[in-house]
């Protein structure tokens, strides 16, 4: 039996076209789909349809005949939210694959992962182990950053659902060259931010890739988000720009979640977001 863990996102910190193809940085949390790979009999109801298939694609990948698939059984724990741009998917299809590697003793590379996960779909970059500007079509990891800001990330969850592939389908090639000087600015600002450990330009490179994916898949009260920023003075703000999700930046020596939960319960944010949580931002990987 080998087990493994892979970290949701609360969507992107950057995310849009970047270097002339899109790219992202995921905003990796400590929320964690869990998988179990063991030899026994698969049964359904114990996994997701994406798992089997990682499973298959490991067994390939290490050369393995993959008919052991069929002697494989999967279990998984996992209450990261579905469709709502959380990464849930690439929890699971990261966390399966490395799982399936271990039962045969066996280690994937970075870049093993990384071909493995957008193999199956366009995947997030959090079981990378750093911050990580990625190409999510390609499975390219085109830089990694060593410094993660010690930040809290409030969470606010959308009744709304939106699929990976049902988001892809959304014309969006203009509106991501439109915005393509904005996300060079915002990536500039991140990694200013990462070199001299400056919070603040951190949170104002992640508003920027916000405010532009406003123009692609907008956000309701968004607005009512930035008066927050400025009212609590937080560094910024984060959305899944393929997804339903939104985050606020919190620097857990100087804001007061429970107040901006407070004051949000109690304006029309309320009504748009009724699920909220509160998590650490991590550096990411497979445990």
């Amino acid at each position: 039996m080998a087990e493994a863990c892979c970290p949701a996102s609360c969507g992107e910190l950057i995310q849009g076209l970047i270097n002339g193809s899109e790219k992202l940085i995921s905003c990796p949390i400590d929320w964690y789909s869990t998988v179990e790979v063991k030899q026994g009999t698969a049964h359904q109801f114990d996994e997701r349809p994406l798992m089997r298939r990682a499973v298959k694609a490991a067994l390939k990948h290490l050369q393995i005949d993959e008919s052991w698939h069929q002697k494989l059984s999967i279990r998984f724990n996992s209450t990261i939210p579905v469709a709502k741009g959380m990464a849930s998917s690439t929890a699971d299809i990261a966390a399966t694959a490395v799982a399936t590697a271990r039962h045969f003793e066996q280690e994937l590379s970075n870049q093993a992962l990384a071909q493995i996960c957008t193999s199956l779909e366009p995947s997030d970059s959090t079981f990378l182990h750093q911050l990580s500007l990625f190409d999510h079509h390609r499975g390219e990891i085109h830089r990694q950053f060593e410094w993660v800001p010690d930040l809290n990330v409030l969470i606010f969850e959308s009744p709304t659902q939106l699929n990976t592939a049902d988001y892809h389908r959304i014309p969006r090639q203009q509106r991501l060259k439109q915005n393509e000087n904005r996300l060079a600015s915002a990536i500039r600002l991140f990694e200013q931010a990462i070199q001299t450990k400056d919070v603040t330009l951190f949170g104002k490179a992640c508003t920027q890739s916000a405010i532009a994916s406003q123009y692609i898949l907008a956000k309701p009260g968004f607005e009512q988000f930035q008066t927050l920023i400025e009212k609590f003075d937080l560094p910024g703000m984060i959305v899944a720009h393929s997804g339903t999700v939104v985050g606020l930046l919190c620097d857990p020596q100087q804001h007061d979640p429970d107040a901006i939960f407070t004051t949000i319960h109690h304006s029309v944010l309320q009504t748009h977001y009724p699920m909220r949580y509160m998590k650490k931002l991590i550096a990411g990987g497979v445990i």
